[in-house]
Formats: structure tokens, C-alpha cells, sequence
């Protein structure tokens, strides 16, 4: 099977697993089923929760194989001290290429997560930020003139909050037109998930806040991602069996970015970020601090875990138990480890080039960041990063020159403090970029009295 047929029989089944979340969540009029009723049971029956906090916030990362829990405090210098992790493995059937097909099987396994990071953090914290994922969501960089009748005439907090909804409209109505013919369903319905300021400039001088500047010709740089609506839904009724009050849902290669950037707004971070998680990798491109785009593609982890138990002739478990151990010879069978290496390389091929046409499809004026960041559950395959580092995968791609791999840990995100023992390798930097979502979208909160809040109140869904 090709890349291409790769993609589509995957995307066919997260249609069929979209359909199956809205005959799986509840039960009639009887409301929640027995399954999802029985999710609270999930905590050790001596387990009291502790009190809840103010100043904390949780992200919940529901990934295809495990979900992981932070919860973090609120630093005054708008940073994050980390004071509980948890971390549960999924039930195979709980997703499918990023997309929740289980939603009281993975109400269960977040409640076993919630409960191991409250405990170690001494509290617990309803506001949540959940990462989303999948081929469907649809994140993309605009670029729209919008030309002023009155340039003598300060540009007000109203103005500019009409033009972000006409960007907005804009690009959803291009999101539900993509997702509709990708899904062959005309009445999809989407919602807006993310959407942050790129760059504005005003008669071509570059500013980073325009409320309060005089002008014509304003010209805007906007990122904006939909996601399908049975998408968000089934991630709302998650988090309402759960008791957990959803501040946000943030596209994950997004957040990744916001990990990236930190607190400085006027950061010139550029690089290409790839969150390879167990049933998806995403893609974002960051250029000059501003995330040009975000797409995904249907392959990750568990897709060479597969094409190790069919050559092997192993079930799943061991397969993955021997990809673990892919540099631990002993571990695996001498005789096996030959094939196993084969199916690897093999699927490395075709997730090369899923690479390879996603960056395509970004389509941007200008050089592609030759700075490439590795993160998610799947990045820790050495053989994955091996591949970027050593072959000539790049060249048929606008780089300026060999890209530089570098695998992220929560020592390169800024503003990031870990007071737990529990290392936070690369498969937690979603995480870390929710919570960074998490605080955005605080700092826009309506009591939020600076111009800064005030401007980022103008980006909330």
C-alpha cells in the first residue's frame, strides 16, 4: 500500500470512529453508560482528593497510546512550576490518528491519570487545557489586506476585533470546505480551536500591537485552526465526566510552538516542530516567532510497532515491547532482530515521506527553518532521528542547507520549572505547551487590565 493509500484508508477510519463517538458516549435517556459512569471508580478506593487551587492549571494530553496529566502552578513572572505528573496507558481501541473513538474508555484512563498526578502534586486543579490532533484539523496562515476609511483615526480594540472576525469567517469557511470534501460529508460542521497574530504591519511599518496606530493599510498575518465539531464534543464530554472545567482546546503542534517560544513575545525563533505521537504526526513551522501553519499526517508509533508483529509474527505488545529495545540487542532475539531492523526501515520510508509532501503542502514564500525539533512519544525511536540527521530527504525541499535535529526536553522550554522527581523527557512537551496555552488565554481573561490582555481577549474562541 502507498503513502497516499496509507492516508486515506486512515482517514476513512477516523470517519467511521468519528461516527462511533455519538453512539458510544451515552446511554439514552438513562444518560451516561455503565462504562462511563464507572470512570470515577478508577481512583484507589482509599483515594481522597485533595482541595482544589486557584493558582493551578492542569493540561491533559490525550495521546493515542498514553495520557499524561501536569499540573502546574501560576509563577509571577508568567511562568510554570510543575507540581504533579501522571501518566496512563490507552486501551488500543480508546483512539484512532489522534481522534478519541472511545469516550468512556478514555474518561476511565484520564481519571487514572488525574489521580496519579493529585496525588503527587497535593491538590487538584479543574481549569484544563486538552491538546487535540488528527488529519482533520486544519490549521493555516493567512494573509489579508484591510484597508481603513479613516486613517487619521486611531485603530480601536472594536476595529481590530472586526477585522480578526473577518479573517476568521474567511478561514473557517476554507477549513469546513477542506474537511468536507476530505470526509465527503457537505454538511461538516467545524469549530475554531486556535488563533494567534503572525505579524501586522500598518502602511508597511511593522508593529507587534496596532490598537492605538494611525493608518490606512493594514496588513495582517493570521493563524488560525478548525478542527471537526464531533472532535471537540467528544473532548467536552470527556472533560464533563470528569468534573473538569475546559478552559481550552489547543491544536498540539501549536502548543508545541508556544513551549518553544515561551514568554517573549518578540521572540525570533524559527524552526520546524514535529510531534510524533502513537497514531499521528504533526507538523508546525515557526518562522520569526509566528507559527506559519500546522498539518498533520496519519503515521506514528504504533504504525512501526505494526509492521514489527507482522514481520515478526509477534502480537502487538511484544512488538512494541521489542521497538523499545531497538538499541538494547539483548532484548531481542538474535534471530528476529534482522527483521525487525527490515520492518523498520521499511516504514521509515513511507513516514519519510509523509514528511516530505507535508512540508510541501505549506507552500511558503520564503527558505524552510533548517532547525527541526522532535517531540512525542514516537521521537524517541533513534532510528527516526537518524534518518532526518543522515539522508538526503531534504534536498527536493526549499532548504538553505542540511537541517539540524534536535530532540526536545523540558530543559529547552523557557519558563519552565520542575519541582517533582519524575524527569520530563521529550514525550511531555505537549504538555508543557497547554500549559503555555493555558496561560495565554488567562492573560485575555476580561480583569486582565494592560493592553496586552486586552489584545489577546480579541484571539478567544
Amino acid at each position: 500500500m502507498g503513502f497516499l493509500d496509507t492516508v486515506k484508508s486512515a482517514k476513512a477510519k477516523v470517519q467511521a470512529a468519528a461516527k462511533a463517538v455519538k453512539t458510544t458516549d451515552y446511554d439514552g435517556a438513562n444518560g451516561p453508560s455503565a462504562k462511563s459512569a464507572n470512570a470515577a471508580s478508577a481512583r484507589d478506593a482509599d483515594y481522597i482528593p485533595p482541595k482544589a487551587s486557584d493558582d493551578t492549571i492542569l493540561a491533559l494530553d490525550i495521546g493515542t497510546e498514553f495520557v499524561k496529566a501536569v499540573i502546574a502552578r501560576q509563577t509571577k513572572d508568567h511562568g510554570l512550576d510543575i507540581i504533579g505528573i501522571g501518566k496512563a496507558h490507552q486501551d488500543s481501541s480508546n483512539m484512532y490518528a489522534g481522534a478519541i473513538a472511545d469516550i468512556p474508555g478514555v474518561a476511565s484512563v484520564c481519571e487514572k491519570t488525574l489521580s496519579q498526578a493529585e496525588k503527587m502534586a497535593g491538590t487538584t486543579s479543574k481549569l484544563t487545557v486538552v491538546g487535540i490532533a488528527g488529519e482533520l484539523i486544519k490549521g493555516n496562515t493567512s494573509t489579508v489586506r484591510y484597508r481603513r476609511k479613516s486613517g487619521n483615526k486611531p485603530l480601536s480594540e472594536q476595529e481590530m476585533a472586526l477585522i480578526i472576525k473577518r479573517v476568521q469567517d474567511r478561514a473557517g469557511e476554507r477549513a469546513r470546505k477542506e474537511i468536507a470534501d476530505e470526509t465527503n460529508n457537505p454538511n461538516v460542521e467545524v469549530r475554531l480551536i486556535n488563533s494567534a497574530i503572525v505579524s501586522i504591519t500598518i502602511d508597511g511599518y511593522k508593529i507587534s500591537n496596532p490598537i492605538g496606530f494611525k493608518g490606512t493599510d493594514v496588513v495582517l498575518q493570521f493563524y488560525t485552526a478548525f478542527a471537526p465539531l464531533v472532535h471537540i464534543s467528544a473532548i467536552e464530554k470527556v472533560c464533563a465526566e470528569l468534573s473538569l472545567d475546559l478552559l481550552a482546546v489547543a491544536v498540539e503542534p501549536f502548543a508545541v510552538c508556544r513551549a518553544c517560544l515561551g514568554d517573549e513575545l518578540d521572540s525570533n525563533f524559527s524552526g520546524i516542530v514535529m510531534d510524533i505521537g502513537g497514531g499521528t504526526t504533526d507538523i508546525a513551522v515557526v518562522d520569526d516567532g509566528g507559527v506559519e501553519g500546522t498539518k498533520m499526517f496519519g503515521i506514528g508509533g504504533r504504525s512501526f510497532t505494526h509492521q514489527i508483529a507482522e514481520a515478526l509474527n509477534v502480537d502487538f505488545d511484544t512488538a512494541e515491547k521489542y521497538k523499545l529495545s531497538v538499541n538494547n540487542p539483548t532484548k531481542v532475539p538474535a534471530d528476529l532482530r534482522d527483521k525487525m531492523m527490515l520492518a523498520i526501515q521499511r516504514n521509515l520510508a513511507v513516514w519519510l515521506s509523509g514528511v516530505q509532501i507535508t512540508l510541501e503542502e505549506f507552500q511558503l514564500t520564503e527558505m524552510l527553518p533548517n532547525k527541526i525539533l522532535l517531540c512525542g512519544g514516537g521521537a524517541g525511536l533513534s532510528e527516526l532521528q537518524e534518518v532526518l540527521s543522515t539522508t538526503d530527504w531534504f534536498k527536493e525541499l526549499p532548504f538553505a542547507r542540511r537541517p539540524v535535529i534536535h530532540l526536545v526536553e523540558s530543559a529547552d522550554i523557557p519558563g519552565v520549572h520542575n519541582s517533582t522527581e519524575t524527569h520530563l523527557d521529550h514525550s511531555y512537551i505537549t504538555a508543557l505547551g497547554l500549559l503555555r496555552v493555558a496561560l495565554d488565554t488567562l492573560a485575555g481573561s476580561p480583569d486582565e487590565g494592560g493592553l496586552r490582555g486586552k489584545f489577546a481577549k480579541l484571539l478567544q474562541n
